[in-house]
């Protein structure tokens, strides 16, 4: 389709940042082939040579129809304005994938950073982060940052560890450029998401690897042992090689947001479990059902029972309110009109009946007497 679009001579971009109503469009360049068409029939194509960037808004009929447009978007532009350096969206081209938090499409993988030492690593923290990145169904490299501040043997150990979680991570050190570059052939010609607790060097590796990003870079709280969060919003920015990096706000701990019954297949080390045998339950949870084929001695297997009882809460919750009337009451309001209003807690707001008022005044008359 995209193609369909650049041979009508159609102006495609990427939205790289959303600013209030406003998009930054980081436009298609102008290949080989474009080139000889605009020689041959400049009619064909009549946008003179462009600038790399254009500060965009919405088409009001866009609006109308609800299409958000968000970061990572591939956009059709009109009326673009060179001087100005100004345009309007004019469509949106189908996604190829779509996050919800952080809010960007067309992402093909994360990358996954954390930090070895200085905040040091928690196993915990680290897992909760692969089980949210392995939710999206995407690609998800991991990369431990900060690798000068730890010894050879004990490099080796973290490396065994993960590899028996199922992931071979990447250890670099952008303080030294210690295999900055192999992480960077990983990107080549891919959105990538790089996300992280604050503080372990998202930004800083940004700097390294896209010269003009010129991003924030704060340091590690010393009474907490926590990085100060620095980025504030998404952004995309192109890499030298081809690609694009989204930079996230930071946070400390994902959302568990996934169906109980989906959360085993975010553990490679479970998937890899249930590849050579099955449960006997179809809706297995994998805690104290019999003929488990998970359910053992693996080191995550207690951050899984924790995870999942973060699930079936957050589940529980997200019931409650779909279900109006688990908290709220259906009221007439006279001429066939009806509302929901919240329901007050049993006996708490209970008008005392007047019955009951009067037997009260007897015992009390009683008394006196």
């Amino acid at each position: 389709m995209t193609e369909d679009f650049a041979a009508t001579g159609q102006l495609l971009g990427t939205v790289v940042a959303v600013q209030a109503n406003f998009y930054r469009v980081h436009l298609d360049e102008e290949d080989g082939e474009m080139r000889e068409m605009r020689e041959q029939d400049p009619s064909l194509l009549p946008h003179p040579p462009h600038p790399p960037l254009l500060l965009c808004t919405r088409r009001t009929r866009l609006k109308k129809i609800g299409q958000q447009v968000m970061v990572g978007d591939r956009v059709v532009v009109e009326e673009p304005d060179w001087a100005g350096g100004r345009g309007a969206i004019a469509d949106v081209l189908p996604r190829q994938s779509e996050l919800d938090r952080p809010a960007i499409a067309n992402v093909n993988q994360i990358l996954l950073v954390f930090a070895v030492a200085d905040p040091p690593l928690e196993p915990y923290q680290l897992s909760r982060f692969l089980i949210k990145a392995e939710s999206t169904g995407l690609d998800v490299l991991l990369c431990l940052n900060k690798s000068d501040l730890i010894s050879p043997q004990e490099q080796q150990q973290v490396s065994d560890r993960l590899l028996g979680w199922g992931y071979d991570p990447i250890f670099i050190s952008v303080k030294d450029g210690i295999n900055t570059d192999q992480a960077a052939r990983y990107l080549s010609n891919k959105i990538t998401v790089i996300a992280g607790p604050s503080g372990v060097g998202k930004s800083s590796l940004i700097n390294t690897l896209i010269e003009s990003a010129k991003l924030r870079v704060g340091e590690v709280s010393g009474k907490l042992a926590r990085g100060r969060h620095t980025t504030r919003h998404i952004e995309l920015f192109e890499l030298p090689n081809g690609g694009m990096l989204a930079d996230t706000p930071g946070f400390n701990q994902p959302d568990m947001d996934c169906i109980p019954e989906e959360l085993i297949h975010y553990f490679p080390e479970a998937r890899k479990r249930l590849a050579v045998a099955s449960c006997r339950f179809s809706d297995c949870l994998h805690r104290d059902e019999p003929e488990c084929a998970v359910r053992g001695d693996w080191e995550r297997y207690e951050h899984y029972l924790e995870f999942l009882d973060d699930a079936i809460a957050r589940q529980t919750q997200l019931h409650q309110q779909a279900d109006p009337e688990s908290t709220m009451k259906l009221k007439s309001k006279g001429k066939g009109q009806s509302q929901y209003e919240p329901k007050l807690e049993s006996k708490k707001y209970r008008r005392i009946s007047r019955k009951t008022q009067l037997q009260d005044l007897q015992e009390l008359y009683r008394d006196e007497e």
